[in-house]
């Protein structure tokens, strides 16, 4: 197996050096501990006599099954008993560490109990235990051969040939983790390319790797999809020539990356779908296209894109990334943009609005419902800017300046699809005193027919949970019991739930001559 500072694999524990108690038993007795078997013997000091056949039916019962740690490994006790021509009673114990001990549960030919065999296991991690080389020619092809995940981080590796002497062993190793680990390059990587002929993921976190270097050992790997280089303190990058061509996903997090340009070098991976780049520096992003509303060519298959924790301040970043044709999913938390608005679901809206296929932002889906209200809202929030930049209701007459597509590249495509904003829309947005604030909404109580309706004019500041405690003194119900939902004559038929108490009615997009539905 992997050897640990070259010593054989199994002498990678050794004896107890200190005897572990029993837990149902006084003092008296204790264990002394060996690679795979425990005996009890009895302390010098104790007066205590019992029978070994009435002392071995007591065990059985009360040891069987437990658990123990010894030297900071666990176990399972699977057997009780004597093992002839031994005196004494001995443990048997099936250690979760598949590396501790030398035997299998049996003894002389004789079976006492099972262990799980190494050569079925598929997932082995040995992080930390000092790994530097392969050990015995073949050792791990014949102990281990079915091994697909292998966990090798914060070990002694130090070479690519030693990483190579052990995965060509493992004919079905797909992921490797070599993170924590620090390595000189290969003299010649190509050569090295059998060994990891499977390999589909690589963790190269936090060896000191740089880019450039990741594409001269690239060639090792020749069909890897996923590769993670977090914290490696990588400031610049390149284009990958002749190599890296499956990556599907890379994890670039907690670098120096700063220069938008620097990501240009991945543009043209053709199946890269998921890139996370958290905690870097970027702040802009730009990618040229030939006219306004065009989508790039460049990251054709990128489908989701991470950047929490970056330096984005400016719209502009929200509204490039709308270029990119396969986009789906963005993660933009910690990010100083996220924190322009005073109300973070209006930062929501207005990203959402701003970038047409995203299905899923910071980890939450985006319903139909809600890409409809966002997308309205925004045509309506910037709609006294259409028609000052040159916009018309007649689209004929439309001539827009370039400084609002470039601030609003897709406010065009929702005017052709939800039509132009109205002038009572632009002038409910018009902040002239607090009477333009106010929401007038009708409330009604559909499951008690005998209650009228009530009008009420209320400001749109005003969150779910005041409307609950208004709600109580007109219709002396406790607000813990009402269910609130509001029907718009926008989206006639569908009930829209007012389900968090601490969020504003504006958040809800509710708008004049609305209806608020009131049950309990």
């Amino acid at each position: 197996m992997l050897h640990p500072r070259s010593t054989p694999f199994d002498d990678i524990t050794s004896r107890a050096s200190q005897p572990l108690p029993l837990p149902v038993f006084s003092s008296c007795w204790y264990l002394v501990v060996t690679l795979d078997v425990t005996e009890f013997r009895p302390d010098e000091n104790t007066h205590f006599q019992v029978c070994a056949n009435k002392m071995e039916d007591v065990l059985s019962s009360e040891v069987f099954g437990r658990r123990i740690i010894c030297d900071g490994e666990y176990g399972t006790v699977c057997y009780v008993g004597t093992i002839p021509p031994t005196s004494g009673l001995w443990l048997g114990i099936e250690w979760d560490n598949p590396l501790r001990g030398k035997h299998n549960g049996s003894h002389e030919g004789r079976r006492y109990f099972t262990c799980s065999q190494l050569n079925t296991l598929s997932d082995i991690s040995l992080r930390g235990y000092e790994v530097s080389n392969a050990g015995q020619k073949e050792e791990i092809l014949h102990s281990c051969p079915n091994i697909s995940v292998l966990n090798l981080s914060k070990n002694l590796l130090a070479s690519w040939e030693n990483v190579a002497d052990i995965a060509c062993q493992l004919k079905k190793l797909n992921t490797l983790d070599l993170s924590e680990n620090r390595f000189y390059l290969p003299s010649h990587p190509s050569l090295l390319a059998n060994a990891f002929e499977n390999l589909t993921t690589l963790s190269l976190n936090q060896t000191g790797i740089t880019w450039k270097e990741v594409l001269q050992c690239a060639a090792m790997w020749p069909v890897l999809e996923e590769l993670h280089l977090a914290s490696n303190g990588i400031a610049s990058m390149e284009r990958p020539v002749n190599c890296l061509q499956c990556l599907t996903l890379l994890n670039i997090s907690d670098n120096k990356l700063t220069d938008e340009k620097q990501l240009y070098a991945l543009s043209e991976l053709p199946r890269l779908k998921q890139l996370i780049i958290t905690n870097n520096r970027i702040s802009s992003v730009e990618f040229p296209v030939t006219q306004f509303g065009c989508s790039t060519e460049l990251f054709s298959s990128l489908t989701s894109l991470s950047v929490d924790g970056n330096n984005v301040s400016l719209w502009s970043f929200i509204n490039e990334l709308n270029k990119l044709k396969s986009l789906q999913s963005l993660n933009c938390q910690n990010n100083p943009l996220m924190e322009s608005e005073k109300n973070p679901g209006t930062v929501r809206q207005l990203i959402i609005a701003k970038i047409a296929n995203l299905k899923y932002l910071n980890k939450t889906e985006i319903l139909p419902e809600e890409r409809r209200g966002a997308e309205l809202d925004y045509r309506k929030m910037f709609g006294i800017d259409w028609l000052k930049a040159g916009g018309s209701h007649k689209s004929e007459f439309n001539n827009l300046c370039v400084m609002f597509l470039v601030e609003h590249p897709r406010y065009t495509a929702l005017v052709k699809k939800y039509g132009a904003p109205d002038d009572e829309e632009i002038k409910s947005l018009q902040p002239v005193n607090l009477k333009n604030k106010l929401l007038c909404l009708t409330i009604k109580c559909p499951d008690k027919p005998d209650q009228q309706p009530i009008k009420k004019n209320l400001p749109d500041s005003m969150s779910v949970q005041k409307l609950k405690g208004l709600l109580f003194r007109l219709l002396k119900v406790p607000g813990s019991e009402l269910k609130l939902t509001y029907e718009s004559s926008k989206m006639e038929g569908k009930e829209i739930e007012l389900e968090n108490d601490l969020k504003p009615l504006q958040f809800y997009s509710i708008e004049n001559g609305d209806c608020v539905l009131v049950r309990w």
